[in-house]
């Protein structure tokens, strides 16, 4: 009979365990509160168990054992790596103590043991309810306020005074399963991530990529790159730290994922998990970029066994990117196929399909999918994956009113809110000249179809403006002509006879919400000249 692996989670982030488990002969248990989920089907055995639930994984654990062997337990990329210690300990398998793993799950315990320990990381204070109106910091704004116990940015998010504390107060206390938030000092300077196998005492890194956060105040990881662009003695100095903290929660054995940030104070601590990492790196881009499978040693550890093919044996250069949509429910989606088939582009995972409400993200959940690429060049895997992450295309519905809201509530000509940000920043000179344009009448005589064109805005177009995705104005006005299937030639004149010029909405919209407001404004100019058709063949 083949030894059997526990592994919790059956996500897109588990794939990697369970084929891997099963490449390696294995017998696979697999757990997980969604029946549903992409990965069940893969399983030897699944069974619908709460991640949170260890006791119930124990006794699912136990009767495995007694009806045949049960040889290890194992996560990656799901924050219950408690769950595994729980259950590991338990059952006297390889592991490392419950203890650990809480002060690797629980960021108030994982900020006392860096700090008894001395290792660099951000001041702090806990809370559990929202802070009154004299509430006092033992440290200078700005600050981050997250949950104790969440993972992937959920309720995270950056505060530059007591009243936007209050906000991400509550936030973060609502994203919290034992409802506490932790309040720590800001840390600039960039971020990357750290994967690690850790035997017999020794901790061997195997991935160290830059991140890419965007969106402030919310912490959205918008993609990385494997290996990182520092410098050895740089990453070196990085590493160390990131040691120092491995060692002050207790992790003796299996993984451990870390993000960390060289801030102006030197290297910092930003959180370490009793893991592999999620976001597609220990099962995906590391892989891709040097022929080793992290995955693999990481689950010979949890068996007890040595990790082995750790050592590198190729020299690529791996990129993830995300994408992302305004509010709204996705109609149609355009452009897989074609990213499918880029040079360089290894996989493009969708998260949402036709008929999904989508909004914009606040962490890293709200994403609309992921492209990863690999080349042996930063150039070109960078390139390729974002080119790759423009050229998927989300057409929402009409009409909508979370798009309605958010095309016209915070319209960027008014006002300059800070979240959610408008797909393009434009200078003052470029606001003021669209205050300015005209609004065209529609000229719509029966029996014709009108021309749908767009009022110029050259001072726009002809810009080196980039929305946050990277597209050039140009390119928003060809990825709207792509999913409407309508020409939208520039106009001439201020009107056509018998026809629409977009001026003033359509450009806001397309300042606010990218191409996908454009393609909006014009969906609902279609939708009208649809209901006119309709009056017209009554008539």
């Amino acid at each position: 009979m083949a030894e059997r692996l526990l592994i919790l989670g059956a996500g897109i982030m588990q794939w990697p365990a369970i084929k891997t488990a099963r490449d390696m002969g294995f017998e696979t248990v697999v757990v997980d509160a969604d029946p549903m989920a992409p990965c069940v089907a893969l399983a030897d055995h699944f069974e619908r168990i709460d991640l949170k639930n260890k006791e119930a994984i124990e006794t699912l654990a136990r009767a495995f054992r007694d009806a045949g062997g049960l040889s290890g337990v194992f996560t990656a990329g799901t924050d219950f790596s408690a769950s595994v210690a729980w259950v590991a300990e338990k059952l006297s398998l390889p592991g490392i103590p419950y203890e650990a793993a809480l002060n690797a799950s629980d960021k108030e315990r994982m900020r006392r043991c860096f700090k008894e320990a001395g290792v660099p990381s951000p001041d702090f204070l806990v809370i559990n309810d929202l802070p009154p109106m004299d509430f006092s910091l033992p440290f200078a704004y700005p600050v981050v306020v997250k949950p104790v116990d969440n993972m992937g940015a959920r309720g995270c998010r950056r505060a530059d005074s007591l009243k936007e504390l209050k906000i991400a107060a509550k936030e973060a206390l609502k994203a919290s399963r034992s409802g506490r938030a932790i309040v720590e000092e800001y840390i600039d300077g960039p971020e990357y991530s750290i994967d690690a196998l850790i035997y017999e005492g020794k901790v061997h890194v195997c991935g160290f990529a830059d991140r890419i956060i965007s969106f402030p105040p919310y912490f959205v990881e918008m993609g990385h790159t494997i290996p990182t662009a520092l410098d050895q003695k740089t990453q070196d100095s990085l590493t160390a730290v990131f040691i120092r903290g491995v060692q002050a929660l207790g992790l003796t054995h299996g993984a451990a994922k870390g993000d960390v940030k060289l801030s102006s104070r030197g290297p910092m601590i930003g959180e370490i998990a009793a893991r592999l990492s999620g976001g597609y790196m220990s099962g995906w881009t590391y892989p891709y970029s040097s022929g080793v499978e992290p995955t693999r040693g990481a689950i010979l550890a949890a068996l007890g066994k040595t990790p082995e093919g750790l050592e590198p044996v190729k020299d690529w250069i791996s990129a993830e990117r995300a994408f992302i949509s305004i509010p709204g429910r996705v109609h149609s989606i355009f452009g897989v196929n074609a990213v499918r088939g880029m040079e360089n582009i290894k996989d493009l995972f969708m998260r949402v399909k036709p008929g999904n409400r989508v909004r914009f993200p606040k962490s890293n959940i709200g994403k609309c999918g992921n492209v990863i690429s690999a080349a042996p060049s930063r150039g070109e895997a960078v390139d390729a994956a974002e080119r790759a992450a423009r050229m998927v295309l989300l057409r929402l519905e009409v009409p909508n009113m979370e798009t309605e809201d958010f095309l016209l509530e915070l319209n960027p000509v008014l006002s300059s809110a800070k979240y959610p940000p408008a797909a393009f920043s434009i200078p003052e000179n470029l606001r003021v000249l669209l205050a300015m344009f005209p609004e065209p009448e529609f000229y719509l005589p029966p029996g014709r179809t009108p021309e749908i064109s767009i009022f110029p805005f050259l001072d726009f177009t002809e810009s080196d403006l980039r929305d946050y995705m990277g597209r050039t104005v140009k390119e928003c006005l060809d990825a709207v002509r792509a999913v409407t299937g309508l020409e939208l030639p520039m106009a001439e004149g201020e009107n056509i006879a018998g026809g629409i010029i977009m001026g003033k909405s359509f450009w806001t919209a397309m300042i606010r919400g990218g191409y996908q407001g454009a393609a909006y404004v014009v969906d609902r100019i279609a939708l009208k000249l649809q209901a006119r058709s309709q009056e017209d063949s009554k008539g």
